[in-house]
């Protein structure tokens, strides 16, 4: 595996959809990098601190989020001299994102008063009053062809259907829901999953005309829905609950087939690899170094003579968890993290509860695959796109992977940062993957 060098950065950063390009905010200024390279490709300058940035689908857009102004500016990486510049005037932005065609910025103002569509192409503009939320709540179909808008009004949740050639709406219907918290396209574009807030569990499947194809409560007491996801296949819908289990509907008869549970003690029958990050002394006493190696030593203490690696444990073990505390809210508990394989086999999971533990399952053998239990908290995942494995990280200055004959670690020049993110694309030759690894303070390519 091999690393490009590490870029230092503490502003928003964002890779390019088509993984070449990295863009970084320094204060008022965009910093486009050549991402191999790291090399500077284009230097632009904002009106105010960028606090947000978005490549459109294409990668020959970028849009800087000026929340403090408030407004947003648009950028060319072909046409450097062309710019756009978005003011809502007293409503104000409060998030901006791309359309599917790169040709048109969705804005949404402060308060949630209206979704506006803004054109690159002829400058015009269309309005959906009463967006349900601010960052969430639309969604786009994988052809681009339309979008999903939740709204409210009159204490009423609706799901707006909009032409994104056009942008007209094509079409609205009232969804069951008390409090809304999000929607999504499947990915075959056949259906519409939309679930309400933790405070009352409830999933609904529909139609792109209104129809409601299914609806699905596990229980009426307690905390609800944590998590939604969509199998890539689109044959699964995997609701991830705050009673710290994974449910998976199917699509003919949207009924649960699979219910997966997260118990802090693992006991037999049980067919899962459990493996556990380890760290291991190195005995270097007998081998003959040089000076310099031992000062480098004494200035790395903490890691000096030190190989991460795995141990296979047998099972009945107890997995480490902590107990959230009743009187407070959001409790750290649940299934807050999912992410299925490309070729929807297998889906992870990661119950709250248990930060530092991993779980895998094997969907069409409907059983637990494997378990990984790391020294600190688990931060992000990503399956690569061309095969059945998956890496993840924790912050500290490992990468971890799995695959289907085993798990390992990989020392990467990235960690412990407080925040960080991790992609896996396609690299220009469509042939491997690329994972794009970044930090709170540093940014690396691997191949």
């Amino acid at each position: 595996m091999e690393f490009t060098e590490a870029y230092k950065q503490t502003g928003s950063y964002a890779f390019s959809s088509n993984a070449r390009f990295l863009a970084v905010a320094v204060d008022y200024r965009l910093v486009i990098r050549d991402v191999l390279s790291l090399k500077v490709v284009q230097l632009f300058s904002c009106l105010d601190k960028i606090t947000y940035i978005e490549w459109a689908p294409d990668s020959e857009y970028i849009l800087c989020g000026l929340y403090k102004k408030p407004m947003i500016q648009a950028w060319s990486l072909t046409q450097p001299e062309w710019t756009c510049k978005i003011d809502e005037g007293p409503a104000g932005v409060a998030y901006a994102r791309w359309s599917p065609d790169s040709r048109h910025i969705l804005t949404t103002s402060e308060f949630q008063l209206r979704l506006t569509v803004w054109s690159l192409v002829n400058t015009a503009c269309i309005h959906v009053q009463w967006p349900k939320h601010r960052s969430k709540g639309v969604s786009f179909t994988k052809d681009g062809k339309f979008a999903a808008v939740c709204t409210r009004r009159d204490c009423k949740d609706y799901v707006n259907l909009l032409s994104c050639h056009t942008w007209e709406i094509m079409g609205v219907f009232a969804v069951d829901t008390l409090d809304l918290a999000d929607g999504q396209w499947s990915p075959d574009d056949s259906a519409i999953v939309i679930w309400d807030s933790p405070l009352d569990y409830k999933v609904l499947i529909y139609s792109p005309d209104g129809r409601c194809l299914a609806k699905y409560q596990a229980y009426e007491s307690g905390l609800g829905v944590k998590s939604v996801s969509w199998s890539p296949c689109s044959q699964f819908l995997a609701v991830g609950s705050y009673d710290q289990m994974l449910r998976v509907l199917n699509h003919l008869t949207w009924k649960v087939f699979a219910e997966f549970v997260h118990p802090s003690a693992v006991r037999g029958p049980c067919c899962a690899a459990i493996f556990k990050e380890v760290d291991e002394k190195l005995d270097m006493s007998e081998l003959s170094l040089g000076d310099d190696f031992f000062q480098y030593s004494n200035d790395n203490a903490s890691e000096a003579h030190i190989q991460v690696r795995y141990n296979v444990l047998e099972i009945p073990i107890n997995l480490p968890s902590q107990k959230p505390p009743a009187d407070k809210p959001n409790p750290k508990q649940g299934i807050s993290l999912m992410s299925w394989s490309s070729d929807s086999q297998y889906i992870c999971t990661r119950n709250d509860s248990m930060p530092t533990v991993l779980w895998i399952w094997d969907i069409n053998h409907l059983e637990l695959a494997a378990i990984l239990v790391q020294k600190d908290p688990i931060r992000a995942v990503a399956w690569d796109p061309t095969c059945q494995r998956l890496v993840l990280c924790t912050g500290s200055s490992h990468l971890y992977m799995w695959t289907t004959s085993g798990a390992y670690s990989v020392a990467s020049i990235c960690g412990n940062g407080s925040e960080m993110e991790l992609r896996w694309e396609l690299s220009f030759s469509q042939r491997q993957g690329v994972i794009l690894l970044c930090c709170s303070g540093d940014t690396a390519r691997i191949q």
